[in-house]
């Protein structure tokens, strides 16, 4: 019923920046946050961060913690990832997510399509 779609990916250098954004249309239901995870090939999902319904209560992974920044936009329901000095390990795809808050990735359960983030050394 809720459907999320991604925005805003593309190529950086090192030390560059990108925002991306997730609009979420229909019913959120009981899901009160939400969430980027991002997933390299051949690597496991990995938790960026999270927001409240409310846009207020953020979580972040620790590897982006103080370099990511996470909002929403309640009048547009949508969240928006501002991404500062990008790392080579940074590259992969990020999805947006609905779920509980939690940085417990198998926890969320409706997810965007992702948009692609490549980061250049």
């Amino acid at each position: 019923q809720v459907q999320l779609l991604e925005s805003g990916g593309g190529m950086a250098q090192v030390g560059g920046s990108l925002r991306l954004s997730c609009a979420a249309s229909g019913r959120t239901g009981s899901l009160p946050a939400m969430a980027w995870i991002r997933q390299a090939p051949g690597k496991e999902r990995e938790f960026v961060a999270a927001t409240t319904n409310t846009g207020i209560s953020t979580l972040y992974g620790d590897s982006v913690k103080g370099r990511f920044t996470i909002s929403k936009d309640n009048s547009k329901n949508t969240v928006h990832l501002q991404m500062n000095s990008l790392k080579p390990e940074d590259t992969a795809i990020y999805y947006c997510a609905l779920g509980p808050y939690s940085r417990l990735t198998n926890r969320y359960s409706v997810w965007g399509q992702g948009t692609q983030v490549t980061v250049s050394s």
